[in-house]
């Protein structure tokens, strides 16, 4: 039996495009070429790993093989990206997931200043709750995240990312420089279900409040238009700045808590090399961007412990 890598790559690239004709344009290559990558992988495994439907989905045998052959890309790369830093030429494309929030937040800018900065790294955005971004780094769909306080380890803390309050602007607190929880408890409040609903629910705890949310809006968009329709109030994080329109305010809260935004690797896996040199091009950018605007995501980035 001979399992090659362009047969591990066109596989991985058909599940995660969904279809062969998206796969061949991600890989530039021709659709039958791809094609028969796939169905010799097959030949040689002597089984199908594909359900070919629209999307097309993994047999039973192609879900047992998926994890250890995105382990095998992910080894390449790394070993091509150790010989292009030998030679001081950061290469390669690594493909990074985070939640909603931090995706359009503070993905875009970073993603603006890495083109400029590493513009030889190519940077994938995959965005998903907390829990899918966590297994996707894990089983190595993802070669990095941006995760949400993670426990201590060797990633690099982009921010302090505090909690905010957010009104319409004819709010009749919309004018204080900070808003206590408590003094929204007559107002309806509107809740995203994701990674941020615990740490609201331990803002109400903190101030002695019920957590009783009127309405549970998974998008984010959709969220600030109901705010912006007078609909209830919410709390965001910071990052979220960004995409608050100007008849909305986003203020200070009372009591204060915030999250840390670590941009790290996966914890079982060597990391792909390119992701130290994101990490600390980001985490200047940051503090640059932190230090030009007072209102920007709290704190200079600094090393995570």
């Amino acid at each position: 039996m001979t399992v090659n890598l362009p047969q591990l790559r066109a596989f991985l690239a058909v599940v995660d495009a969904g279809g062969f004709s998206a796969a061949a344009a991600e890989l530039g290559m021709s659709q039958s070429a791809v094609s028969h990558a796939v169905a010799s992988l097959e030949r040689e495994l002597t089984a199908p790993l594909l359900i070919r439907a629209s999307p097309v989905r993994t047999t039973v045998l192609g879900e047992q093989v998926l994890p250890h052959a995105r382990i095998a890309l992910s080894a390449v790369r790394s070993v091509e990206q150790i010989a292009a830093d030998a030679t001081e030429t950061m290469t390669g494309t690594v493909r990074l997931a985070s939640t909603p929030t931090v995706c359009q937040g503070l993905i875009p800018g970073l993603l603006r200043h890495w083109c400029e900065d590493q513009p030889r790294i190519t940077v994938r955005v995959f965005e998903g709750d907390s829990s899918e971004v966590a297994a996707w780094l894990e089983d190595g769909t993802a070669d990095a995240a941006v995760l949400i306080d993670p426990p201590p380890g060797p990633g690099v803390q982009l921010a302090m990312d505090g909690y905010r309050a957010l009104l319409p602007r004819d709010h009749p607190l919309a004018s204080e420089p900070l808003v206590d929880i408590r003094d929204l408890e007559d107002d309806q409040f509107l809740i995203s279900p994701n990674g941020c609903e615990a740490r609201i629910r331990t803002i109400h705890h903190l101030a002695g409040l019920r957590f009783t949310p009127t309405h549970r809006v998974r998008d984010l968009a959709t969220l600030i238009s109901m705010v912006q329709a007078g609909i209830g109030v919410t709390v965001l994080s910071e990052v979220s700045r960004s995409l608050i329109p100007p008849d909305l305010v986003l203020l200070p809260l009372e009591p204060q808590t915030s999250r840390r935004l670590v941009l790290t690797g996966p914890e079982a896996r060597p990391w792909h090399p390119a992701i130290r040199t994101l990490a600390e091009s980001a985490a200047g950018y940051l503090a640059r961007t932190d230090a030009r605007s007072p209102s920007a995501v709290e704190g200079p980035a600094s090393a995570a412990p």
